[in-house]
């Protein structure tokens, strides 16, 4: 049973760690502020509610689980809403997304008829 529970436990914390680097590569890789914040999100939403999950299955005590499950909770209701503020400071702030690639074939856009 202990190496179910091991084996449970490991697939989240290797799929938290998949999310969490996949995000920081796109917070690096994205084009403008927009699609960073949602990599960010992301990162931050899935990464690290997988991770403390995992975290949870290695847990012994129920407190301790307890007290994990309520940092998910607060992650997955705090981050969204913390995106979503930046989002729209962002937009308050007249940053316009990066349009510039939709109109681009060479960057997978369609090419503009006006």
């Amino acid at each position: 049973m202990t190496a179910l529970l091991d084996g449970v436990s490991w697939l989240f914390i290797l799929g938290g760690a998949f999310f969490t680097l996949t995000g920081a590569l796109g917070i690096l890789r994205l084009p403008d502020v927009f699609t960073r914040m949602h990599a960010a999100g992301m990162t931050d939403t899935v990464g690290a509610g997988l991770l403390l999950v995992g975290l949870c299955f290695q847990a012994g005590d129920v407190f301790i689980v307890f007290r994990l499950l309520l940092i998910v909770a607060l992650l997955w209701f705090t981050s969204p809403i913390a995106t979503h503020a930046l989002a729209k400071a962002a937009l308050h702030g007249e940053m316009d997304p990066d349009l510039a690639g939709l109109s681009d074939p060479s960057r997978g856009g369609e090419p503009s008829t006006s």
